[in-house]
């Protein structure tokens, strides 16, 4: 799942041929990656209408991109609309999305929302604001999915996302909890999904610079150089570089849980091995 190593069929970066066949290449690695997701977690159905929320990062982008792909040769109709959500920060280029999505050929569309100032008002200088963002950013979009048909709400979160959450809230929030690759909102109104489930971020970091997408980034948390998801996150590259292929190993952890090996009893039912031990044959 780490990305392709350059050998003689990749090309070098920057070099002439670089965009088009490295595109061609991570591309079909992702469209397997995120298939494979969508497959083994049941995300997409027949005649679903999946919101892709496109934020103008690398991982929405490359989310929208790989499920306008699939969609075209898979065994399923189903229905992608991109929504970026407006948070009014300062110098936002508000047509860079518009116009590369009416380029794109995808139906869209964009929910103007003043988050930012919010944010600012609310958090103190300093904290960290990305929990209020996420909160508010959420509620725009589930309610736009709520009032316009929406089955399924794909998010752009990767591998490295995934196994980042899970020590986030191991080591700051005291759960042994994640992203999950499906779910269910806490109301119970919509279905999330996250068809990069199974992507390492160095790949999506790849195919973005050879698509050439116009990356817009966010103002509003990138100075928060002390954040706990920047800590996690620089822990794990120096881990990946010192052991490479840990990060993989992490998440295929997660995919295989014996919970009768933890220690949560609300989890496996210990009380029932002592039934057991006493109705087994003596």
């Amino acid at each position: 799942m780490n990305a392709t190593p350059q050998t003689l069929e990749t090309p070098v970066e920057n070099s002439p041929e670089w965009p088009s066949q490295t595109a061609k290449k991570l591309g079909a690695q992702l469209r397997g990656l995120v298939g494979k997701a969508i497959e083994d977690y049941s995300m997409i159905s027949a005649g679903d209408r999946v919101m892709v929320c496109l934020s103008g990062g690398k991982d929405s982008y490359t989310l929208l991109d790989i499920l306008l792909s699939l969609k075209r040769s898979a065994p399923v109709d189903f229905d992608l609309v991109a929504v970026n959500l407006d948070q009014k920060q300062p110098d936002f280029p508000a047509e860079v999305l518009p116009n590369y999505l009416r380029g794109a050929g995808v139906p869209f569309h964009v929910i103007e929302q003043d988050t930012y100032s919010v944010v600012k008002r609310v958090i103190p200088e300093g904290k960290t604001m990305c929990g209020l963002c996420s909160r508010l950013r959420r509620g725009a979009l589930y309610r736009y999915a709520a009032e316009n048909g929406i089955t399924k709400i794909a998010l752009g979160h990767h591998r490295d996302d995934i196994v980042e959450t899970l020590f986030l809230n191991m080591f700051f929030g005291g759960r042994l909890k994640a992203m999950a690759p499906k779910l269910k909102s806490e109301d119970g109104r919509h279905i999330v999904i996250r068809p990069l489930a199974y992507v390492a971020e160095s790949q999506i970091e790849r195919y973005s610079r050879a698509r050439g997408f116009p990356i817009i980034p966010c103002k509003l948390c990138g100075s928060q150089d002390n954040a706990q998801r920047r800590q996690v996150k620089r822990m794990l590259a120096e881990w990946e570089r010192e052991y490479p292929g840990r990060t993989e190993s992490i998440f295929s952890a997660l995919r295989n849980v014996e919970a009768g090996h933890l220690a949560d009893p609300q989890v496996f039912d210990f009380k029932s091995l002592d039934d057991e031990r006493h109705q087994a044959p003596r």
